[in-house]
C-alpha cells in the first residue's frame, strides 16, 4: 500500500518538480538544461554492442568528487567497460564533466516514476549500478531488480537519526533496503543501521573519501596565495550553508586576532553574490578569488609581494573545484554545515592537506569520521560561534598546537585509505566476465 502511494504521489510532485527547476534556473541556469533526462527522455543511449556499461548515481558535487578515485579505479579494472556518471544537481554534473571529460558518459538520473526508470534502463542497459552514500529510491531499486540490474549501495552511510525515521515504515523499509544487491558501508555502526532495516549482503569497507587527494598543483596554488597573502593569521570557512554565514562572521567578530583574514567559500555558488553583499554590509572589505589574475599572484608570490591588500578582511571563495587550496592557504579549517543542523561537511579533505580542523555539533551525516578525527587530535568540536571563535583565537596563539594538529590530521587521513581498492574488489565480481575482443591490445590476456 504505502509503494502505491509512493507511486502515485510522484505523479502529482511531477510538474511541481519541473517548476522548482525553473524556479531555481533563475539563479542557476543549469537547472533549465536537460529537463527531458528526468522523465528518462536521454539523448544519448548505449551503442548497440557488447561492452560492459558501469552505472555511477553521484547526486551532487561531494558525491561526485568522493566518486572520483573509484571511477578512476574501475577504469582501470575494466578498460573494456564505459562508464555513465548520473547527477541530479547542474553543479554536480558540471563537476563530473571538469574531473572526467569525454572520458564517461553523463546524463541526470530521472524522477522516481516507474516510466521514467524504465526509459532510462532501457536506454542504458548498464550491467552495473552504484549510488552513493544514502541515495535510496524505492522504485529505482524495484526497477532495477526487475531488469536484473545487480544496485550497489556504494560508500554507505546511514546516521542514527535517518535510521529512526526509516524505522517507522516497518516491512516498507525492508523490502527497499532489501532490494540492493550489495550493501558497501563506510562503518559498522552504518552495516548494523542498514543491516536492521533489512539490507543484505552487507560489507565494511571503509570511505572512499579518505582515497579523495588533492592535486599536487593545487596544493602548489595554495601554497603560493598564502605566501602573496603574507603572515597574517589565515581561517578557511568551508562548504558553508544558508543561514550559517552570519554564524561564522559573529564568530569572526567576536575572534579578536589582529590582522586575521577569513577565507569564506560557501557551498553553493549560486549564493557567492549574496554572502559577498553579507560581509560587506558587516563593514568589512572582501576581496573575491575569482577577481586574482593567477599569474600575478604568483609573480607576488614568488617576489614576496602581498597580492592581497592588507586592508582585507574576507576573501570570497567564488571558485569551484580548488578546496584543496584554500586549505592549502590557511593555517585552520572550519566546516560548514556543522553550525546549524544540516548535518555537516566533508573534513577529510582538509585534513589530508595536513590542516588542523575545526567543526561544529550538528554533524550527523559524518558522524564517524568527525568522532574518528577528534580521537585522532586532528579536529575539535565547537558548539556555537563563541566557541568558534575562542577555539580559533587560542589556536592562533600557540603555534605548536596547530603544528601537531596538523600533522595529526595528516597521518588520521593517511590511516583510513585503502576503500577504493576494496570496493573494486567486490564491484569487479558483479560485472560480467571481459570479452576478449573488447580489450586493449596491452591488457589482453594471452591463452595458457
Amino acid at each position: 500500500m504505502l509503494r502505491a502511494i509512493y507511486r502515485a504521489a510522484w505523479w502529482l510532485i511531477a510538474p511541481l518538480a519541473v517548476l522548482r527547476l525553473l524556479i531555481r534556473s533563475r539563479r542557476e541556469h543549469g537547472y533549465r538544461e536537460h529537463i527531458a533526462e528526468r522523465f528518462g527522455l536521454s539523448a544519448g543511449r548505449m551503442p548497440d554492442d557488447d561492452a560492459p556499461l558501469i552505472w555511477v548515481h553521484a547526486v551532487s558535487v561531494g558525491e561526485t568528487r568522493a566518486a572520483q578515485p573509484l571511477i578512476d579505479a574501475l577504469a582501470a579494472a575494466r578498460p573494456d567497460a564505459r562508464i555513465l556518471l548520473t547527477h541530479m544537481t547542474p553543479s554536480g554534473r558540471a563537476t563530473g564533466e571538469k574531473l572526467f571529460g569525454d572520458r564517461v558518459l553523463r546524463c541526470y538520473l530521472p524522477y522516481d516514476m516507474p516510466h521514467a526508470v524504465r526509459r532510462f534502463l532501457h536506454a542504458w542497459r548498464p550491467s552495473l549500478g552504484l549510488v552513493m552514500e544514502t541515495e535510496v529510491w524505492p522504485t529505482l531499486i524495484d526497477e532495477c531488480r526487475r531488469a536484473d540490474v545487480p544496485l550497489v549501495l556504494t560508500n554507505a552511510r546511514m546516521s542514527a537519526r535517518s535510521h529512526r525515521r526509516a524505522a517507522k515504515f516497518g516491512h516498507a523499509t525492508r523490502g527497499v533496503f532489501g532490494g540492493f544487491a550489495r550493501v558497501l558501508a563506510q562503518s559498522p555502526s552504518d552495516a548494523e543501521r542498514l543491516t536492521s532495516l533489512g539490507a543484505r549482503n552487507v560489507s565494511v569497507l571503509g570511505n572512499l573519501k579518505f582515497d579523495m587527494a588533492s592535486p599536487p598543483e593545487l596544493i602548489a596554488r595554495g601554497r603560493e596565495w598564502r605566501r602573496a597573502i603574507g603572515a597574517r593569521p589565515v581561517w578557511v570557512a568551508a562548504s558553508t550553508r544558508e543561514g550559517e554565514e552570519e554564524r561564522v562572521l559573529d564568530a569572526f567578530a567576536a575572534l579578536g586576532v589582529e590582522d586575521a583574514l577569513l577565507i569564506l567559500v560557501p557551498r553553493h555558488p549560486q549564493r557567492f553574490d549574496e554572502v559577498a553583499a553579507l560581509a560587506a554590509r558587516r563593514n568589512l572589505k572582501v576581496a573575491r578569488r575569482s577577481e586574482w589574475a593567477p599569474g600575478a599572484v604568483a609573480a607576488a608570490a614568488h617576489a614576496g609581494i602581498r597580492a592581497l591588500p592588507q586592508d582585507v578582511n574576507v576573501l570570497l571563495g567564488d571558485s569551484m573545484g580548488e578546496m584543496g587550496a584554500y586549505y592549502a592557504a590557511a593555517d585552520l579549517a572550519f566546516i560548514g554545515g556543522s553550525l546549524l543542523p544540516l548535518g555537516g561537511q566533508n573534513l577529510i579533505e582538509a585534513c589530508a592537506v595536513g590542516t588542523p580542523v575545526l567543526i561544529g555539533p550538528h554533524v550527523f551525516n559524518f558522524t564517524q569520521a568527525t568522532a574518528d578525527a577528534v580521537a585522532a587530535g586532528a579536529a575539535l568540536q565547537v558548539q556555537d560561534p563563541a566557541d568558534l571563535a575562542r577555539a580559533l583565537r587560542e589556536l592562533f596563539a600557540d603555534k605548536s598546537r596547530r603544528v601537531a594538529m596538523g600533522a595529526s590530521a595528516a597521518a588520521f587521513a593517511a590511516r583510513h585509505r585503502g576503500a577504493t581498492a576494496r570496493t573494486v574488489d567486490v564491484l569487479t565480481t558483479l560485472l560480467p566476465a571481459p570479452s576478449a575482443e573488447r580489450m586493449p591490445d596491452d591488457v589482453r590476456l594471452s591463452p595458457v
